[in-house]
């Protein structure tokens, strides 16, 4: 699941972001709502955690524009102004849920989660390549008649490379889909992850490194 963290108070986007990313959430930051609209048309995360009260463009405008849109991300409000009318006017803008501040972590990750179940498939659920099915739904992957247990990065690396259907996928790319902006693009992170899903894939290798470029299923 991917999730675009909008809030301009940069100590709590931090703590939001590396809460959620500690529940093996895909986690992406904006502290500004102009922004936030860019890179939601970028990334496509499946829920939004919008601040309301976002200065210059406010967080009202943000969720109408993105409704506008047709944008099938579910969004989350965050405000400081919990009473009912303000709770009512943010769900009536378009908003799926709203959490007033302060507010339990453990329930903001409850919501994320719950908002994350309810957004609508974009891709097919169930991916077979080159011996391999995988239900992305189940998070179940066989190769053959094997069941793997893949850890969620090489799951999101092997699903990456299922839904390319034979083309090419970058480092970068994986980085980028599989991994957040968070994540050192130096890093050795996708060379790993390919190591041991490779490991778990057993022979024949399936995956075809194509030097410089990247790597697909054949």
């Amino acid at each position: 699941m991917r999730v675009l963290v909008v809030e301009d108070d940069e100590t709590l986007a931090e703590i939001i972001a590396e809460g959620l990313r500690e529940h093996d959430l895909v986690v992406d930051v904006t502290r500004d709502g102009a922004e936030a609209l860019e890179r939601a048309g970028q990334i496509a995360p499946d829920v939004i955690v919008l601040d309301r009260d976002l200065p210059i463009l406010h967080g009202d405008d943000v969720c109408r524009a993105l409704v506008r849109a047709g944008s099938p991300a579910r969004v989350l409000m965050l405000t400081a102004d919990g009473a009912v009318e303000s709770r009512v006017e943010g769900l009536s803008i378009g908003a799926d849920d709203y959490l007033p501040k302060p507010f339990a972590f453990i329930e903001l990750v409850a919501r994320v989660t719950a908002l994350g179940r309810r957004t609508p498939p974009r891709r097919p659920t169930v991916l077979r390549r080159a011996g391999i099915t995988m239900d992305v739904g189940r998070h179940e992957v066989r190769r053959g008649e094997r069941s793997l247990h893949l850890t969620r990065k090489e799951f999101g690396v092997l699903a990456a490379l299922l839904w390319a259907e034979g083309e090419l996928v970058s480092a970068e790319r994986l980085l980028d889909t599989v991994w957040d902006e968070h994540t050192d693009p130096f890093t050795g992170a996708v060379r790993t992850t390919l190591k041991t899903l490779r490991q778990k894939l057993g022979d024949p290798d399936p995956i075809v490194t194509v030097i410089g470029r990247g790597y697909r299923l054949p």
